[in-house]
């Protein structure tokens, strides 16, 4: 059992943009579905906006995004703020992002009651990676009754945050992905706008050698990790 979770269980991954949840833990969530646990995946925020890199609408991200969902074996996923003032301004809405994360009506705590919530790791070096780790921190704080609280909160990153992250705290927690590796290696090919050239942290090259440094580490031959925020039982 991946984790502790067992066939049946609930998982809840929040990452900020549609393909951050592949790129920081899409092998992870490829063996959980593989054992049985139902994985929802919230994307918070796309908008069209410039940058860096290949250009790309937020109609084919989210075609992406539905593809590496199915082929990681996602149940419910879904993009929270898609083109709305809120994805443009993620600063200004955070009491509620909280509110959606903890009470939203379908892939939220309150509506799903999940053993795990998967968010970006502290540390990160987007702004808005920053912000929803935030939000959704403090979404899982304690609550009593009124409040879901899963019994496992783990903060994942993405590749730029393993190359330069100033502030991140411990990496403790490692998951054997060898198995999923090529599941996930197929997802992060849906994302064709938003992978980079063999030089760039955001490459299929670049992710590739991460996991496979980190499997190292404990004799796999590729891994991720996270940041342990919770781990109850």
């Amino acid at each position: 059992m991946t984790l502790g979770l067992r066939p049946g269980e609930h998982v809840l991954a929040i990452p900020t943009h549609p393909d951050d949840e592949t790129l920081g833990a899409g092998g992870t969530i490829a063996r959980l579905t593989g054992e049985g646990v139902h994985v929802h995946v919230l994307a918070v925020t796309c908008c069209h906006r410039p940058r860096w890199g290949t250009a790309s609408t937020t109609g084919q991200r989210a075609e992406e995004f539905e593809a590496a969902c199915d082929v990681l074996g996602v149940s419910g996923r879904a993009i929270a703020w898609l083109d709305t003032e809120q994805a443009r301004n993620v600063h200004d809405h955070l009491p509620e992002l909280i509110r959606l994360i903890e009470d939203g009506p379908e892939l939220s705590l309150n509506a799903l009651r999940p053993a795990a919530l998967l968010i970006p790791a502290d540390g990160a070096v987007h702004q808005e990676h920053q912000l929803v780790h935030r939000a959704a921190y403090a979404a899982a704080r304690p609550g009593g009754a009124a409040r879901h609280c899963p019994r496992m909160v783990l903060g994942f990153d993405g590749p730029e945050d393993r190359a330069w992250s100033a502030q991140a705290g411990p990496r403790t927690v490692l998951v054997d992905i060898t198995t999923s590796a090529p599941a996930k290696d197929k997802a992060l090919n849906c994302y064709s706008s938003q992978l980079r050239d063999p030089a760039h942290p955001r490459s299929l090259e670049r992710i590739r050698a991460i996991d496979t440094a980190t499997g190292a580490g404990i004799g796999a031959d590729r891994a991720e990790v996270f940041t342990p925020y919770r781990m109850a039982w």
